[in-house]
């Protein structure tokens, strides 16, 4: 496609009537516009400046020429005159009517579109050959950036009818420069080795090829080098500095040879630590147990910054939102550092008035009662966010952001505004679900969370699988008092037949009404209590153990009950599925009350405790389950139908569900099928250490979690009866444990659940499952 330089067209000149038109000026009758396809003539008339009846001068028509390409719509312009008529001649630049872009894998499609888009070359515009080849050569900036050294970009613009083009884009991306050496010059403190260490690119290994991190990018690199400066810094190498790096390439570009050279400086130690500044009145000696830096310390940039968050987090809950501290060193010849931490505590900032924002449902006063920051009081950053956490955990929101825009004409107040975006808070639920023993199982449910927009809860569910049937109903009103009590009220009936689960063979058919109160006892404390009223009929056939005959025959096999339940539990998780860090306990106690057909009680704790390792994608999680039943009053035998169970998922891995532990022998007679069946206990001893640890190359958070375990437990009775076998005492050498693999995944169905375990002390009675799965596991 050709195109003429503006230059050569101001040279062009009209022959009007044998003379020149540069030599002759004329009066301008009529401005004729030739050409012209999708640009307007309102367009073009708005840009350039002369209009008839003006004087039509050589520098009057230099200045047209250039309005006109200045605006980016034209290819060519030619000047003519015809009597007293100016002709301007133009050539549309074509527009673009495709883009098309193969090859690229790295970078998607979408995202090289909305680059190009931002550059001008998209569907529609106008197509300019600089643009492009700009646009080139910045998507080979981008692959450079990115470690492939050996890409490039090819261009075709073909030429379509009507003045169009249509743009293919082909790119060869090729494959990562791979690192084959990393070296250092001018360390003599610490070897290559532990710089090595400290960095994410890496030289050659078997490993690293698969991972990748053998693999140049110039983020990462600039990434690595920070961190060796951090690393330096952090062992009070004040001065360290990164001198300059070298990246050479082989000829192939396939090879990238690192050097860096860095100045390491001496070691200083921290002689004085100093609090200066204005503090208004706040007592120095109040922050000063915030500096966690001490004299004759070793400097380190990590600690000071820590202390400078300290200092800056406790102005903040103080009021003081705007103030900053700085810690800055002062170095001394000897290999010392003085240390002044400047603070600037500003005016304090106090709250006129609290704004919620995109609670188009949810009532004020509902958002309003899990604010922790007050209208009229300090704005406390850590009020700020504690107030976040909670809204964000009623699950009435899909997002919540907090701004403090001060108050105009104000230097002292602001506003704290809540903006809210609310989700669905009904619910209906079916699903069905497959466990190895309990079979087939259907769910469904009705469940109306933020009911009408009050925070109340209702919700309606009914269960059918083999093990158990169930129809149930829940209401619940997080604030029946204003301090945050709760008040609860149920109602449920269960069929629920224990010889799926390889029980012994006996059911239960229960109906029950009750109410709970819960009680908050801080942020993360809560205590419930709870009452209700149990109707349970029990039956059995003929093949029960004589355990259970014996205790139908001296108690009946209808049981009215008066339960009251009291929970005390703390929940310091960082998120309730899938959680790494934080502590989650609960203890429990239910029982029977006077008046009740049958006196006994039951209480159990169950903990788990996250501990973090360096890597954020690494925890470990340890778990404790400890229960234990007994009677009292005229009860003499503790019910066979409230006995503690253990193995399978949730429990102990590697063993069948609920196998563990006493086994019945059934009355002989006719249809006598199986003679040992599991009998549970009234005493629950469950521990279990997981890693939680990613899964290479998949990348799911929240979806899904891989853990290595070590499972432990059994189920104790302290009463064995004498027909009753593998019946133990509380024994801690008659655990039983197990190690495997397990995974979970979420999915739109259920929680999916697959695990692979091998028992190393089981005995003869207990019932071996190396492959388990679950789809409808609860965690």
């Amino acid at each position: 496609m050709k195109r003429r330089h503006q230059t050569a067209v101001l040279l062009v000149c009209a022959l009007l009537g044998g003379q020149v038109f540069s030599q002759t000026s004329f009066e301008i009758a009529d401005i004729r516009l030739v050409g012209l396809q999708r640009v307007t003539a309102g367009t073009v008339f708005n840009t350039i400046a002369l209009q008839v009846g003006d004087l039509a001068t050589e520098l009057a028509i230099q200045n047209l020429v250039k309005d006109l390409f200045r605006t980016g719509y034209f290819e060519d312009i030619e000047i003519g005159r015809e009597d007293n008529v100016l002709l301007v001649t133009l050539q549309e630049r074509p527009s673009i009517v495709e883009i098309t872009i193969e090859g690229e894998k790295q970078v998607k499609e979408e995202a090289l579109l909305e680059g190009l888009a931002a550059e001008g070359l998209k569907e529609g515009e106008i197509f300019k050959q600089s643009t492009l080849e700009r646009v080139k050569s910045e998507l080979v900036r981008l692959y450079v950036a990115q470690g492939k050294y050996a890409a490039s970009i090819d261009t075709l613009v073909t030429e379509l009818p009507r003045n169009r083009v249509a743009i293919a884009i082909t790119v060869d991306e090729g494959k990562n420069a791979g690192i084959r050496q990393i070296a250092f010059v001018g360390n003599e403190i610490f070897s290559d080795e532990e710089l090595k260490a400290v960095m994410e690119l890496k030289e050659p290994t078997i490993i690293g090829a698969f991972k990748g991190d053998n693999r140049y990018s110039r983020e990462k690199m600039q990434g690595d080098l920070e961190s060796i400066e951090s690393y330096y810094r952090n062992r009070g190498y004040v001065e360290f500095r990164v001198e300059s790096t070298q990246i050479t390439m082989t000829p192939d570009r396939k090879q990238v040879f690192i050097t860096i050279n860095v100045s390491e400086g001496e070691q200083f130690t921290i002689r004085n630590v100093d609090l200066v500044g204005e503090l208004d009145d706040i007592d120095p000696a109040i922050l000063e147990r915030f500096i966690v830096v001490k004299e004759g310390q070793i400097y380190s940039s990590a600690i000071v910054t820590a202390s400078e968050e300290r200092l800056t987090a406790a102005l903040g809950n103080n009021g003081y939102a705007f103030a900053t501290a700085s810690g800055i060193p002062d170095l001394q010849e000897n290999g010392e550092v003085d240390l002044k931490f400047m603070v600037n505590t500003g005016k304090r900032a106090y709250v006129r008035y609290l704004a919620f924002v995109g609670n188009s449902v949810t009532q004020d006063h509902v958002l309003r009662r899990e604010m922790r920051q007050m209208e009229g009081g300090w704005l406390a950053q850590r009020s700020i966010e504690l107030s976040k956490l909670r809204l964000e955990r009623l699950g009435f929101f899909k997002e919540v952001s907090v701004e403090t825009p001060q108050v105009a004409g104000s230097d002292s107040e602001v506003d704290v505004v809540i903006k809210v975006a609310e989700q669905s808070t009904g619910q209906i639920s079916f699903g069905l679900g497959y466990q190895k023993i309990g079979g087939l199982s259907f769910q469904a449910g009705i469940n109306k969370n933020n009911l009408a927009g009050s925070g109340k809860n209702i919700g309606f569910s009914v269960n059918w699988s083999d093990y158990q049937k169930s129809l149930s109903y829940t209401y619940t009103n997080p604030y029946f008092t204003s301090d945050g009590i709760s008040r609860g009220i149920s109602a449920y009936v269960r069929d629920t037949d224990y010889s799926v689960y390889n029980l012994n063979a006996f059911s239960t058919q229960s109906v029950g009404i009750g109410s709970i109160f819960g009680f908050p006892l801080g942020e993360t404390r809560r205590f419930r209590i709870a009452g209700r009223i149990e109707l349970t009929d029990v039956s059995d056939s003929n093949n029960r153990s004589s355990e259970i005959a014996n205790f139908i025959s001296s108690e009946g096999d209808r049981f009215l009950n008066f339960k009251t339940e009291g929970v005390w539990s703390s929940d310091t998780r960082n998120r309730a599925i899938f959680a790494n860090r934080g502590q989650r306990h609960t203890i429990g106690l239910e029982a029977a009350l006077p008046g009740s057909d049958l006196s006994f009680f039951k209480t159990q704790y169950d903990g788990e405790i996250f501990v973090g390792l360096p890597h954020p994608d690494y925890a470990i999680r340890l778990r404790t389950s400890l229960g234990f039943g007994e009677t009292y009053g005229e009860t003499e035998v503790f019910p066979f139908y409230e006995h503690f169970f253990a193995g399978g998922f949730g429990s102990v891995r590697g063993y069948e569900r609920h196998s563990l532990g006493p086994r019945s022998l059934s009355i002989p007679g006719l249809y006598t099928v199986d003679t040992h069946r599991s009998y549970g206990g009234n005493v629950l001893v469950e521990i279990s250490t997981e890693l939680l640890f990613p899964i290479p190359f998949v990348d799911l958070p929240g979806t899904l979690q891989t853990v290595f375990f070590i499972d432990g437990g059994n189920v104790f009775n302290t009463n064995c009866p004498v027909s009753i076998v593998n019946c133990f005492k509380p024994d801690l050498g008659e655990l039983r444990y197990s190690t495997g693999i397990g995974v979970t995944l979420i999915t739109q169905m259920a929680p999916m659940s697959f695990a692979i375990a091998f028992p190393f002390n089981n005995t003869p009675y207990d019932e071996e499952e190396i492959f388990s799965f679950d789809l409808s596991t609860n965690f």
